[in-house]
């Protein structure tokens, strides 16, 4: 008996299959485990959400930056520091520093807000700190879709900007242990985190993030619901 086989590609299926017809005109179908098959039907997909992560110690502008940012994308913009937990806002008034303890709450809860959109395919400029390379790795890994830029600024300037903060619920001696707690990326953290030049004008750090991230220009803006 001889067969002729011929690949196929049924739409709404996954796995290809190979159709083989005998002498006597009967027709046998084979499926092929883990080959893919091509959709007929193949509609344009829904764009992924995307995350981008603003981060760099007390006064970098990041809630400045990111707002900006977030408005001109379109997307939801979150500002970390309302994920801390009352414990943790009541130690750093006293001017206690936080301990990696103390941030893993804080973590959890940003980390939820970010799968919260990207669940729902929505995309977000969400702040932290992140000084610390686990901190970092907590934020990104299993998101492909989310990114870090990383603000980065004369300890000076960082100075002279906190102490003229005011209504703030952090100090200005804090600031010095987030400098000494930094760590600058590796090169093993690149491309997922970029270290930016934070001196300048915040509508100028918007656009270079922007420029940064999306050298062909920005994507459009999608529907962010509410920051939560």
């Amino acid at each position: 008996m001889r067969l002729a086989g011929t690949l196929n590609d049924a739409p709404n299926v996954t796995s290809a299959s190979l159709t083989y017809s005998n002498s006597a005109g009967h027709r046998f179908v084979t499926v092929l485990p883990g080959v893919p098959a091509r959709r007929r039907d193949d509609a344009p997909r829904r764009l992924r959400g995307v995350i981008v992560i603003v981060a760099g110690v007390a006064g970098s502008g990041k809630t400045t930056v990111g707002t900006l940012l977030a408005g001109r994308l379109g997307w939801v913009f979150a500002d970390a520091d309302t994920f801390h937990p009352r414990a943790n806002v009541e130690r750093m008034r006293r001017g206690e520093p936080l301990t990696d303890e103390d941030r893993r709450p804080w973590l959890r809860a940003i980390t939820a807000w970010m799968d919260e959109r990207l669940t729902a395919g929505q995309s977000g400029v969400i702040t932290c700190s992140a000084l610390k390379r686990s901190y970092r790795a907590v934020l990104l890994d299993g998101r492909p879709t989310a990114t870090m830029v990383l603000l980065d600024v004369d300890p000076d300037v960082l100075r002279r900007r906190v102490a003229a903060r005011e209504e703030h619920f952090f100090p200005r001696q804090l600031l010095e242990s987030q400098l000494a707690a930094l760590e600058q990326p590796s090169a093993a953290e690149e491309p997922r985190v970029r270290g930016i030049a934070g001196d300048g004008d915040a509508q100028e750090m918007a656009a270079k993030i922007i420029a940064v991230l999306w050298p062909s220009g920005a994507p459009g803006g999608e529907p962010g619901g509410a920051a939560s």
